[in-house]
């Protein structure tokens, strides 16, 4: 039979056309600069950097902030907030000390599995470059019907703009 000689070998990256040259296209100078900015700062984003229980997203739900543009809309909670609200933010800190994320994005919103996942991918990948300049709190991240038909570009850009609107409401915080 055909089989006898095995399964045929696994090709790796190296050996594919173009596949360097495709990722050094496909990636942004931007992103390229804050790596190499960041030094010893680590961008990766481990299980514990993402909400994960339903309970944790009931609470965001329920006592945090949310802001928004166009494209996406964030909750952002920390656990001081289970009081009365204040004029700013109240970011103290979440339970791993640094910031976690939690994504939303809804079937009706975003379109089919491939449309969801590539919003989810950008997503996860603006919070991974950019979790050392946020606080350390709670995240929920939902997608809104724009982000539908918009492009990578655009959705980087409107996510760097919306990190920079919670930092500087989480900065205006009485006790951060």
């Amino acid at each position: 039979m055909g089989f006898a000689r095995g399964w045929p070998r696994r090709m790796d990256a190296r050996s594919w056309p173009g596949v360097v040259q495709r990722a050094a296209r496909n990636s942004s100078r931007s992103d390229c600069d804050r790596l190499v900015s960041n030094g010893a700062a680590r961008l990766r984003l481990p299980a514990e950097r993402r909400i994960r229980r339903k309970s944790e997203f009931d609470a965001a739900y329920a006592h945090g902030q949310r802001l928004g543009n166009g494209f996406f809309a964030v909750t952002v909670y920390s656990f001081a907030q289970e009081g009365p609200r204040k004029e700013g933010l109240q970011v103290t800190g979440s339970r791993v000390g640094g910031p976690r994320i939690g994504l939303a994005v809804a079937v009706r919103i975003a379109g089919g599995s491939v449309q969801r996942n590539r919003i989810r991918r950008v997503i996860r990948e603006s919070f991974r470059l950019h979790q050392h300049e946020l606080p350390a709190a709670d995240f929920v991240v939902s997608a809104r019907a724009r982000s539908r038909g918009a492009s990578g570009p655009e959705l980087r850009a409107a996510l760097d703009a919306l990190w920079k609107k919670v930092a500087g409401v989480c900065a205006k915080s009485p006790l951060s």
